[in-house]
Protein backbone atom coordinates (compact mmCIF):
# COMPACT_ATOMS: atom_id res chain seq x y z
CA UNK A 1 0.00 0.00 0.00
CA UNK A 2 2.83 2.39 0.87
CA UNK A 3 4.44 1.72 -2.50
CA UNK A 4 1.13 2.43 -4.25
CA UNK A 5 0.77 5.74 -2.39
CA UNK A 6 4.34 6.77 -3.24
CA UNK A 7 3.78 6.10 -6.95
CA UNK A 8 0.50 7.99 -6.83
CA UNK A 9 2.16 11.03 -5.25
CA UNK A 10 4.96 11.02 -7.86
CA UNK A 11 2.43 10.91 -10.69
CA UNK A 12 0.46 13.79 -9.21
CA UNK A 13 3.70 15.81 -8.85
CA UNK A 14 4.52 15.41 -12.55
CA UNK A 15 0.97 16.42 -13.58
CA UNK A 16 1.20 19.57 -11.45
CA UNK A 17 4.57 20.49 -12.94
CA UNK A 18 3.15 20.27 -16.46
CA UNK A 19 0.17 22.38 -15.40
CA UNK A 20 2.52 25.06 -13.97
CA UNK A 21 4.49 25.25 -17.20
CA UNK A 22 1.35 26.06 -19.17
CA UNK A 23 1.03 29.29 -17.20
CA UNK A 24 4.35 30.70 -18.45
CA UNK A 25 2.66 32.73 -21.19
CA UNK A 26 0.65 34.59 -18.56
CA UNK A 27 3.74 36.15 -16.97
CA UNK A 28 4.27 39.90 -17.40
CA UNK A 29 7.57 41.73 -17.72
CA UNK A 30 7.31 43.25 -14.24
CA UNK A 31 10.77 44.71 -14.04
CA UNK A 32 12.58 46.82 -16.61
CA UNK A 33 14.47 44.17 -18.59
CA UNK A 34 15.39 42.24 -15.44
CA UNK A 35 16.70 38.75 -16.12
CA UNK A 36 15.92 37.17 -12.79
CA UNK A 37 15.18 33.47 -12.27
CA UNK A 38 11.52 33.26 -11.27
CA UNK A 39 10.63 30.26 -9.14
CA UNK A 40 7.14 28.78 -9.37
CA UNK A 41 5.09 27.30 -6.56
CA UNK A 42 3.97 23.72 -7.04
CA UNK A 43 1.16 22.47 -4.81
CA UNK A 44 0.74 18.78 -4.09
CA UNK A 45 -2.66 17.91 -2.56
CA UNK A 46 -2.91 14.75 -0.50
CA UNK A 47 -5.82 13.14 1.36
CA UNK A 48 -4.76 14.74 4.66
CA UNK A 49 -2.42 17.67 3.84
CA UNK A 50 -0.96 20.23 1.36
CA UNK A 51 2.72 20.65 0.52
CA UNK A 52 3.78 24.09 -0.86
CA UNK A 53 7.04 23.52 -2.72
CA UNK A 54 8.39 27.03 -3.52
CA UNK A 55 11.64 26.13 -5.25
CA UNK A 56 10.69 23.35 -7.65
CA UNK A 57 12.93 23.26 -10.74
CA UNK A 58 12.95 21.33 -13.99
CA UNK A 59 15.59 19.13 -12.47
CA UNK A 60 13.07 17.46 -10.10
CA UNK A 61 13.48 13.67 -10.23
CA UNK A 62 10.60 11.28 -10.41
CA UNK A 63 11.71 9.29 -7.44
CA UNK A 64 10.16 10.09 -4.06
CA UNK A 65 11.27 8.44 -0.85
CA UNK A 66 9.12 5.97 0.96
CA UNK A 67 9.45 8.23 4.02
CA UNK A 68 6.74 10.50 2.53
CA UNK A 69 3.42 9.65 4.18
CA UNK A 70 -0.14 10.83 3.87
CA UNK A 71 0.00 12.11 7.47
CA UNK A 72 2.82 14.64 6.73
CA UNK A 73 1.87 18.30 6.19
CA UNK A 74 4.64 20.80 5.47
CA UNK A 75 3.80 24.52 5.39
CA UNK A 76 6.72 26.28 3.72
CA UNK A 77 6.26 30.01 4.38
CA UNK A 78 9.71 31.46 3.71
CA UNK A 79 10.79 31.44 0.08
CA UNK A 80 14.52 31.55 -0.53
CA UNK A 81 16.75 32.61 -3.34
CA UNK A 82 18.10 29.82 -5.47
CA UNK A 83 20.61 27.67 -3.64
CA UNK A 84 19.82 29.06 -0.17
CA UNK A 85 18.89 26.54 2.48
CA UNK A 86 18.82 28.72 5.61
CA UNK A 87 15.51 29.76 7.12
CA UNK A 88 14.72 33.50 7.38
CA UNK A 89 15.69 35.11 10.66
CA UNK A 90 13.08 35.89 13.32
CA UNK A 91 14.62 39.02 14.84
CA UNK A 92 13.56 42.33 13.29
CA UNK A 93 16.59 44.26 12.09
CA UNK A 94 17.30 47.97 12.28
CA UNK A 95 18.11 49.73 9.01
CA UNK A 96 21.82 49.76 9.93
CA UNK A 97 21.73 46.02 10.62
CA UNK A 98 20.06 45.42 7.26
CA UNK A 99 22.76 47.44 5.48
CA UNK A 100 25.49 45.60 7.38
CA UNK A 101 24.09 42.17 6.46
CA UNK A 102 25.92 40.19 3.78
CA UNK A 103 24.33 39.38 0.44
CA UNK A 104 22.15 36.25 0.63
CA UNK A 105 21.79 36.64 4.40
CA UNK A 106 18.33 36.02 5.86
CA UNK A 107 16.75 39.36 6.84
CA UNK A 108 13.62 40.55 8.62
CA UNK A 109 12.66 44.22 8.58
CA UNK A 110 9.67 46.29 9.61
CA UNK A 111 8.94 49.34 7.50
CA UNK A 112 6.14 51.38 6.00
CA UNK A 113 4.74 51.01 2.51
CA UNK A 114 5.40 54.08 0.38
CA UNK A 115 4.24 52.75 -3.00
CA UNK A 116 3.72 49.52 -4.90
CA UNK A 117 4.02 48.37 -8.44
CA UNK A 118 0.96 46.65 -9.89
CA UNK A 119 0.09 43.26 -8.41
CA UNK A 120 0.31 40.18 -10.63
CA UNK A 121 0.43 36.43 -10.25
CA UNK A 122 0.46 36.60 -6.42
CA UNK A 123 3.51 38.87 -6.44
CA UNK A 124 4.05 42.56 -5.83
CA UNK A 125 7.02 44.94 -5.76
CA UNK A 126 6.91 47.25 -2.73
CA UNK A 127 8.83 50.46 -1.98
CA UNK A 128 9.29 50.68 1.79
CA UNK A 129 10.80 53.17 4.17
CA UNK A 130 11.28 53.70 7.87
CA UNK A 131 12.66 56.80 9.53
CA UNK A 132 16.24 55.64 8.90
CA UNK A 133 16.22 54.49 5.27
CA UNK A 134 14.55 52.78 2.35
CA UNK A 135 14.03 49.19 1.18
CA UNK A 136 12.70 47.46 -1.91
CA UNK A 137 10.83 44.16 -1.55
CA UNK A 138 11.04 42.56 -4.97
CA UNK A 139 8.19 40.28 -6.12
CA UNK A 140 6.96 39.79 -2.56
CA UNK A 141 4.48 36.92 -2.19
CA UNK A 142 1.05 38.51 -1.81
CA UNK A 143 -2.58 37.66 -2.46
CA UNK A 144 -4.67 40.07 -4.52
CA UNK A 145 -6.79 40.74 -1.44
CA UNK A 146 -3.74 41.72 0.65
CA UNK A 147 -2.27 43.78 -2.21
CA UNK A 148 -5.28 46.09 -1.94
CA UNK A 149 -4.39 46.71 1.71
CA UNK A 150 -0.76 47.72 0.98
CA UNK A 151 -1.58 51.42 0.95
CA UNK A 152 0.99 54.15 1.65
CA UNK A 153 1.75 54.45 5.35
CA UNK A 154 0.83 50.90 6.45
CA UNK A 155 3.49 49.02 8.41
CA UNK A 156 4.52 45.48 7.46
CA UNK A 157 7.13 42.94 8.51
CA UNK A 158 9.05 41.46 5.59
CA UNK A 159 11.07 38.25 5.80
CA UNK A 160 13.41 37.07 3.09
CA UNK A 161 16.97 37.26 1.86
CA UNK A 162 19.11 40.28 1.03
CA UNK A 163 20.26 40.40 -2.57
CA UNK A 164 21.72 42.76 -5.16
CA UNK A 165 21.16 43.16 -8.87
CA UNK A 166 23.11 45.68 -10.99
CA UNK A 167 23.74 47.74 -7.88
CA UNK A 168 20.17 47.66 -6.55
CA UNK A 169 20.06 46.20 -3.02
CA UNK A 170 16.70 44.62 -2.24
CA UNK A 171 14.87 41.86 -0.42
CA UNK A 172 14.86 39.02 -2.91
CA UNK A 173 12.02 37.61 -4.94
CA UNK A 174 9.87 35.25 -2.92
CA UNK A 175 10.05 37.27 0.31
CA UNK A 176 6.96 37.10 2.51
CA UNK A 177 5.21 39.60 4.77
CA UNK A 178 2.63 40.15 7.45
CA UNK A 179 0.83 43.28 8.56
CA UNK A 180 2.00 44.73 11.89
CA UNK A 181 -1.25 44.91 13.81
CA UNK A 182 -1.88 48.10 15.77
CA UNK A 183 1.18 49.87 14.33
CA UNK A 184 1.39 53.57 13.60
CA UNK A 185 1.55 54.87 10.03
CA UNK A 186 4.32 56.79 8.28
CA UNK A 187 4.63 58.44 4.89
CA UNK A 188 8.09 59.83 4.15
CA UNK A 189 8.66 63.34 2.88
CA UNK A 190 11.08 63.40 -0.06
CA UNK A 191 14.62 64.23 1.03
CA UNK A 192 16.35 66.88 -1.08
CA UNK A 193 19.35 65.15 -2.68
CA UNK A 194 20.02 67.76 -5.36
CA UNK A 195 23.47 68.54 -4.01
CA UNK A 196 24.63 64.89 -3.88
CA UNK A 197 23.26 63.66 -7.22
CA UNK A 198 26.75 63.71 -8.73
CA UNK A 199 28.33 62.21 -5.58
CA UNK A 200 27.63 58.50 -6.04
CA UNK A 201 29.33 57.48 -2.79
CA UNK A 202 27.00 59.74 -0.82
CA UNK A 203 23.90 59.25 -2.98
CA UNK A 204 23.89 55.46 -2.65
CA UNK A 205 23.45 55.85 1.11
CA UNK A 206 19.92 56.98 0.25
CA UNK A 207 19.10 54.04 -2.02
CA UNK A 208 15.37 53.27 -2.16
CA UNK A 209 14.40 56.46 -0.30
CA UNK A 210 11.92 58.94 -1.71
CA UNK A 211 13.94 61.97 -2.86
CA UNK A 212 13.63 65.20 -4.80
CA UNK A 213 16.17 66.59 -7.25
CA UNK A 214 15.72 70.24 -8.16
CA UNK A 215 16.73 72.26 -11.18
CA UNK A 216 17.47 69.34 -13.50
CA UNK A 217 17.55 69.96 -17.23
CA UNK A 218 15.74 67.51 -19.50
CA UNK A 219 18.27 66.08 -21.94
CA UNK A 220 16.16 63.42 -23.70
CA UNK A 221 12.90 61.51 -23.29
CA UNK A 222 12.61 58.06 -24.88
CA UNK A 223 9.74 55.59 -24.74
CA UNK A 224 10.63 51.93 -24.35
CA UNK A 225 9.59 50.17 -27.56
CA UNK A 226 9.37 53.54 -29.29
CA UNK A 227 5.94 54.77 -28.26
CA UNK A 228 3.88 55.58 -25.14
CA UNK A 229 2.56 52.66 -23.12
CA UNK A 230 5.69 51.23 -21.55
CA UNK A 231 8.54 52.65 -19.46
CA UNK A 232 9.89 56.12 -20.22
CA UNK A 233 13.65 56.61 -20.11
CA UNK A 234 14.45 60.17 -19.02
CA UNK A 235 17.98 61.54 -19.28
CA UNK A 236 18.56 64.65 -17.19
CA UNK A 237 21.54 66.94 -16.88
CA UNK A 238 23.00 68.64 -13.85
CA UNK A 239 25.87 70.76 -15.00
CA UNK A 240 27.99 68.62 -17.29
CA UNK A 241 26.72 65.37 -15.76
CA UNK A 242 23.94 63.28 -17.30
CA UNK A 243 21.81 60.84 -15.30
CA UNK A 244 19.29 58.22 -16.44
CA UNK A 245 15.96 58.25 -14.61
CA UNK A 246 12.88 56.15 -15.38
CA UNK A 247 9.11 56.39 -15.38
CA UNK A 248 8.36 52.77 -14.43
CA UNK A 249 5.01 51.89 -15.99
CA UNK A 250 4.11 49.38 -13.27
CA UNK A 251 4.62 52.10 -10.65
CA UNK A 252 3.17 55.08 -12.54
CA UNK A 253 1.12 53.74 -15.44
CA UNK A 254 0.14 55.64 -18.60
CA UNK A 255 -3.02 56.97 -16.95
CA UNK A 256 -1.12 58.79 -14.18
CA UNK A 257 -0.37 62.50 -14.26
CA UNK A 258 3.37 61.95 -14.05
CA UNK A 259 3.36 59.65 -17.09
CA UNK A 260 1.27 62.10 -19.11
CA UNK A 261 3.49 65.03 -18.07
CA UNK A 262 6.42 63.71 -20.08
CA UNK A 263 4.43 64.04 -23.30
CA UNK A 264 4.56 67.81 -22.75
CA UNK A 265 8.20 68.12 -21.70
CA UNK A 266 11.10 68.61 -24.08
CA UNK A 267 14.86 68.91 -24.04
CA UNK A 268 15.99 72.04 -22.21
CA UNK A 269 13.08 72.21 -19.78
CA UNK A 270 14.17 72.72 -16.18
CA UNK A 271 12.31 70.54 -13.72
CA UNK A 272 12.18 69.24 -10.16
CA UNK A 273 11.87 65.44 -10.09
CA UNK A 274 10.65 63.34 -7.17
CA UNK A 275 11.12 59.58 -7.08
CA UNK A 276 12.57 56.53 -5.38
CA UNK A 277 16.36 56.28 -5.55
CA UNK A 278 16.49 53.00 -7.45
CA UNK A 279 19.81 51.73 -8.79
CA UNK A 280 20.60 50.17 -12.16
CA UNK A 281 24.33 50.38 -12.92
CA UNK A 282 24.16 53.81 -11.31
CA UNK A 283 21.26 55.91 -10.08
CA UNK A 284 18.05 55.19 -12.00
CA UNK A 285 15.42 57.03 -9.97
CA UNK A 286 11.87 55.71 -10.41
CA UNK A 287 10.00 58.95 -10.97
CA UNK A 288 6.77 59.66 -9.07
CA UNK A 289 6.35 63.40 -9.70
CA UNK A 290 7.72 66.08 -12.02
CA UNK A 291 7.09 69.79 -12.14
CA UNK A 292 8.65 72.90 -13.59
CA UNK A 293 11.51 74.09 -11.43
CA UNK A 294 10.66 77.25 -9.51
CA UNK A 295 12.92 80.12 -10.50
CA UNK A 296 15.64 80.83 -7.97
CA UNK A 297 15.49 84.50 -7.07
CA UNK A 298 18.76 84.39 -5.15
CA UNK A 299 20.80 86.33 -7.70
CA UNK A 300 24.52 86.09 -7.05
CA UNK A 301 27.07 88.85 -7.11
CA UNK A 302 30.10 88.32 -9.31
CA UNK A 303 32.20 87.46 -6.22
CA UNK A 304 29.62 84.88 -5.12
CA UNK A 305 29.66 83.32 -8.58
CA UNK A 306 33.46 83.06 -8.50
CA UNK A 307 33.34 81.57 -4.99
CA UNK A 308 30.79 78.91 -5.96
CA UNK A 309 32.04 75.34 -6.40
CA UNK A 310 32.00 73.60 -9.76
CA UNK A 311 28.60 72.02 -10.48
CA UNK A 312 26.89 74.36 -8.00
CA UNK A 313 23.58 75.85 -9.08
CA UNK A 314 24.08 79.52 -9.95
CA UNK A 315 21.88 82.49 -10.83
CA UNK A 316 23.39 85.71 -12.17
CA UNK A 317 22.13 88.90 -13.73
CA UNK A 318 24.36 90.52 -16.32
CA UNK A 319 24.34 92.39 -19.61
CA UNK A 320 24.72 90.85 -23.04
CA UNK A 321 27.94 91.95 -24.75
CA UNK A 322 27.86 89.61 -27.75
CA UNK A 323 26.45 86.28 -28.91
CA UNK A 324 27.57 83.48 -31.12
CA UNK A 325 25.15 82.45 -33.86
CA UNK A 326 21.91 80.79 -32.71
CA UNK A 327 21.24 77.17 -33.64
CA UNK A 328 18.93 74.36 -32.55
CA UNK A 329 17.38 76.43 -29.74
CA UNK A 330 20.77 77.14 -28.21
CA UNK A 331 23.02 80.18 -28.09
CA UNK A 332 26.40 81.09 -26.56
CA UNK A 333 26.30 84.47 -24.82
CA UNK A 334 29.16 86.71 -23.62
CA UNK A 335 27.93 88.61 -20.56
CA UNK A 336 29.34 91.22 -18.26
CA UNK A 337 28.33 93.32 -15.30
CA UNK A 338 30.34 96.10 -13.72
CA UNK A 339 32.36 93.60 -11.69
CA UNK A 340 33.28 90.89 -14.17
CA UNK A 341 32.45 88.67 -17.13
CA UNK A 342 30.51 85.43 -17.68
CA UNK A 343 29.98 83.00 -20.52
CA UNK A 344 26.61 81.23 -20.83
CA UNK A 345 27.35 78.16 -22.95
CA UNK A 346 24.62 76.78 -25.21
CA UNK A 347 21.92 78.62 -23.28
CA UNK A 348 18.40 77.39 -24.08
CA UNK A 349 16.83 80.05 -26.32
CA UNK A 350 14.15 80.33 -28.98
CA UNK A 351 15.06 81.92 -32.29
CA UNK A 352 12.66 84.75 -31.52
CA UNK A 353 14.36 85.51 -28.18
CA UNK A 354 17.82 85.18 -29.72
CA UNK A 355 17.03 88.20 -31.91
CA UNK A 356 16.39 90.22 -28.74
CA UNK A 357 19.75 89.40 -27.13
CA UNK A 358 21.37 92.59 -28.36
CA UNK A 359 24.39 94.20 -26.67
CA UNK A 360 23.41 96.03 -23.50
CA UNK A 361 20.24 94.09 -22.62
CA UNK A 362 20.07 92.65 -19.11
CA UNK A 363 19.14 89.01 -18.49
CA UNK A 364 18.93 86.63 -15.56
CA UNK A 365 20.67 83.30 -16.22
CA UNK A 366 20.07 80.14 -14.16
CA UNK A 367 22.15 77.00 -14.44
CA UNK A 368 25.22 75.26 -13.09
CA UNK A 369 28.79 76.48 -12.85
CA UNK A 370 31.23 74.37 -14.80
CA UNK A 371 34.73 74.40 -16.23
CA UNK A 372 36.20 73.09 -19.46
CA UNK A 373 39.94 73.25 -20.19
CA UNK A 374 40.21 76.21 -17.81
CA UNK A 375 37.19 78.12 -19.13
CA UNK A 376 34.70 78.81 -16.33
CA UNK A 377 31.16 79.15 -17.63
CA UNK A 378 27.49 78.53 -16.97
CA UNK A 379 26.93 75.05 -18.33
CA UNK A 380 25.06 73.91 -21.40
CA UNK A 381 21.33 73.79 -20.81
CA UNK A 382 21.22 76.96 -18.70
CA UNK A 383 18.08 79.06 -19.05
CA UNK A 384 17.37 82.77 -18.96
CA UNK A 385 14.75 85.47 -18.73
CA UNK A 386 14.86 89.13 -19.64
CA UNK A 387 15.02 91.52 -16.69
CA UNK A 388 12.08 93.78 -17.35
CA UNK A 389 12.64 97.50 -16.88
CA UNK A 390 16.41 97.10 -16.32
CA UNK A 391 19.06 99.59 -17.41
CA UNK A 392 21.50 98.77 -20.19
CA UNK A 393 25.27 98.44 -20.06
CA UNK A 394 27.97 97.94 -22.68
CA UNK A 395 31.44 97.44 -21.24
CA UNK A 396 34.47 99.35 -22.44
CA UNK A 397 37.46 97.08 -23.09
CA UNK A 398 39.84 96.97 -20.13
CA UNK A 399 43.52 97.35 -21.04
CA UNK A 400 45.23 94.13 -19.99
CA UNK A 401 48.41 94.57 -22.02
CA UNK A 402 50.59 94.62 -18.91
CA UNK A 403 49.15 91.41 -17.40
CA UNK A 404 49.02 89.25 -20.55
CA UNK A 405 52.06 87.28 -19.40
CA UNK A 406 50.83 87.13 -15.77
CA UNK A 407 48.34 84.26 -15.89
CA UNK A 408 47.42 84.46 -12.21
CA UNK A 409 46.34 88.08 -12.67
CA UNK A 410 44.95 87.72 -16.18
CA UNK A 411 42.53 84.93 -15.26
CA UNK A 412 40.78 87.26 -12.82
CA UNK A 413 39.46 89.01 -15.96
CA UNK A 414 38.22 85.84 -17.64
CA UNK A 415 35.31 86.51 -20.04
CA UNK A 416 35.71 90.29 -19.84
CA UNK A 417 36.15 92.42 -22.95
CA UNK A 418 39.80 93.48 -23.04
CA UNK A 419 42.38 95.14 -25.28
CA UNK A 420 46.01 94.07 -25.74
CA UNK A 421 48.28 96.61 -27.40
CA UNK A 422 51.49 96.30 -29.37
CA UNK A 423 51.28 92.56 -30.10
CA UNK A 424 53.34 91.11 -32.92
CA UNK A 425 51.70 88.69 -35.35
CA UNK A 426 53.60 85.42 -35.23
CA UNK A 427 51.38 83.22 -37.40
CA UNK A 428 47.89 83.09 -38.89
CA UNK A 429 46.33 79.68 -39.59
CA UNK A 430 42.87 78.84 -40.91
CA UNK A 431 41.14 75.86 -39.35
CA UNK A 432 40.76 73.23 -42.08
CA UNK A 433 43.39 75.04 -44.13
CA UNK A 434 41.31 77.77 -45.80
CA UNK A 435 39.01 80.69 -44.95
CA UNK A 436 35.52 79.88 -43.74
CA UNK A 437 36.13 78.47 -40.28
CA UNK A 438 38.00 79.66 -37.17
CA UNK A 439 41.28 81.50 -37.53
CA UNK A 440 44.09 80.63 -35.12
CA UNK A 441 46.25 83.69 -34.44
CA UNK A 442 49.53 83.36 -32.59
CA UNK A 443 50.88 86.64 -31.24
CA UNK A 444 54.12 87.52 -29.49
CA UNK A 445 54.74 89.85 -26.59
CA UNK A 446 58.47 89.95 -26.01
CA UNK A 447 59.63 86.34 -25.83
CA UNK A 448 56.17 85.00 -24.99
CA UNK A 449 53.74 83.57 -27.55
CA UNK A 450 49.96 83.47 -27.01
CA UNK A 451 47.22 81.76 -28.97
CA UNK A 452 44.19 83.91 -29.81
CA UNK A 453 41.21 82.97 -31.98
CA UNK A 454 38.81 84.49 -34.48
CA UNK A 455 35.73 82.40 -33.56
CA UNK A 456 33.64 82.11 -36.72
CA UNK A 457 30.36 81.81 -34.80
CA UNK A 458 31.15 85.11 -33.05
CA UNK A 459 32.74 86.97 -35.96
CA UNK A 460 31.85 85.17 -39.16
CA UNK A 461 33.67 85.40 -42.52
CA UNK A 462 31.57 88.43 -43.56
CA UNK A 463 32.71 90.60 -40.65
CA UNK A 464 35.47 93.21 -40.93
CA UNK A 465 37.60 91.55 -38.28
CA UNK A 466 37.56 88.20 -40.10
CA UNK A 467 38.48 89.83 -43.40
CA UNK A 468 41.26 91.87 -41.78
CA UNK A 469 43.34 88.79 -41.09
CA UNK A 470 43.57 88.07 -44.80
CA UNK A 471 45.69 91.24 -45.06
CA UNK A 472 47.89 90.71 -42.02
CA UNK A 473 51.15 88.80 -41.97
CA UNK A 474 53.88 87.73 -39.59
CA UNK A 475 55.72 90.70 -38.06
CA UNK A 476 52.79 93.12 -38.17
CA UNK A 477 52.24 95.00 -34.89
CA UNK A 478 48.60 95.24 -33.83
CA UNK A 479 46.20 96.08 -31.03
CA UNK A 480 43.69 93.28 -30.44
CA UNK A 481 40.34 93.55 -28.65
CA UNK A 482 38.38 90.50 -27.57
CA UNK A 483 36.80 88.46 -24.80
CA UNK A 484 39.28 86.81 -22.44
CA UNK A 485 38.28 83.23 -23.17
CA UNK A 486 40.37 80.34 -21.79
CA UNK A 487 41.47 77.13 -23.45
CA UNK A 488 44.43 75.58 -21.66
CA UNK A 489 45.60 79.13 -21.18
CA UNK A 490 44.38 82.46 -22.54
CA UNK A 491 42.65 82.09 -25.92
CA UNK A 492 41.06 85.48 -26.48
CA UNK A 493 38.08 85.50 -28.86
CA UNK A 494 38.98 88.41 -31.09
CA UNK A 495 36.35 91.03 -31.88
CA UNK A 496 38.59 93.76 -33.34
CA UNK A 497 42.11 94.22 -34.69
CA UNK A 498 43.87 97.43 -35.62
CA UNK A 499 47.38 98.41 -36.65
CA UNK A 500 49.33 99.66 -33.66
CA UNK A 501 50.24 103.34 -33.84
Amino acid sequence: MKKFLALLLAALLIVCLVACNTNDDKDKDKDKDKDKNTTEATTVDTAEGTEDTEGTTEGTTEGTTEATTAETTEDTEGETTEGTTDEPADDVMSYDEFIAAEMDDAVVIEAYVQATQSWWNNKIVVYLQDRDGGYLAYNMVCSEEDAAKLVPGVKIRVSGFKTEWSGEVEIAEGCTFEFVEGADTYIAEPVDLTDVLANEAELIKHQNELAIFKGLVIDSITYKNGEPGDDIYVNVKQGENTFSFCVERYLTDPDTDVYKAFAELQAGDVVDITGFVYWYNGVNTHITAVEASAPDNSVMSYDEFIAAEMDDAVVIEAYVQATQSWWNNKIVVYLQDRDGGYLAYNMVCSEEDAAKLVPGVKIRVSGFKTEWSGEVEIAEGCTFEFVEGADTYIAEPVDLTDVLANEAELIKHQNELAIFKGLVIDSITYKNGEPGDDIYVNVKQGENTFSFCVERYLTDPDTDVYKAFAELQAGDVVDITGFVYWYNGVNTHITQVAANG
